[in-house]
């Protein structure tokens, strides 16, 4: 299922949410660019900057090769790099569908927290079930679940227009937002199971699906603890 957008008012412009699609997108064109010059470059870029859960574990056990701050760094580097053109058009889409909301509620600053924590939380749920793996992980996709998550607790019945596949048919329904979003975790919950089962490295190389649910959950935590904003409906805007 495909959201195309939600019925939820805002009332203010979400500069937070703007600001980390142009810098994902910025970070993207620099990547193309690399990659035109020397796909090896490239790799060489997505290996250094994304999440590589070895790279932690040699970290902790004070390697000489790699530090721990240096570690830490790339989970926040790792969440403005993405693997290819679907990759980045699909977090930046959920991310204006669902991450301007979630900006209205917390206002600026504090969503910039939440985003940038959820993230975190996602990168180390995928670190801990994916100890020992060399492949690196890239792209916004837990921080973003992080904002999804708490759409799911604060819009529960809020409408979400979505493209529903219909064997080799499409159609549009509008969807409550609990239904459209609890069944996105459900999945990314059970491909994570069967992932973990299967113990492969073709699994491990795929989606990073564990740091979609610690990411989630963490969004689900997280804005239960944090506050609105004051003043939120003072001015109206769509």
């Amino acid at each position: 299922m495909i959201p195309i957008r939600d019925d939820t008012p805002r009332f203010s412009t979400p500069y937070v949410t703007y600001f980390i699609i142009a810098l994902n997108v910025a970070v993207f064109l620099m990547e193309l660019s690399v990659g035109a010059q020397s796909h090896r470059a490239l790799n060489g870029l997505i290996y250094q900057f994304g999440v590589v859960p070895r790279h932690f574990e040699l970290a902790l056990s004070a390697s000489a090769r790699y530090s721990l701050p240096a570690s830490v760094l790339t989970i926040f580097t790792s969440m403005f790099l993405h693997g290819g053109w679907l990759h980045i058009i699909g977090n930046m889409w959920f991310l204006w569908i669902f991450g301007d909301n979630i900006e209205d509620y917390l206002g600026h600053g504090a969503y910039l927290v939440f985003y940038l924590f959820s993230g975190f939380a996602a990168a180390v749920t995928h670190i801990v079930l994916n100890a020992g793996s060399n492949l690196p992980t890239v792209g916004a996709s837990g921080a973003i679940a992080g904002v999804m998550g708490a759409y799911f607790v604060l819009y529960p019945k809020a409408r979400v227009l979505t493209l529903v596949p219909l064997i080799i048919f499409f159609t549009f329904w509008w969807l409550p937002a609990w239904l459209m979003l609890g069944y996105w975790f459900v999945i990314q919950f059970l491909m994570g199971a069967a992932t973990s089962i299967a113990e492969t490295s073709q699994n491990q190389g795929g989606v990073a699906v564990w740091a979609h649910v610690g990411g989630f959950i963490t969004g689900i935590v997280l804005i239960k603890l944090m506050p609105e904003r004051r003043g939120r409906y003072r001015y109206a805007s769509w």
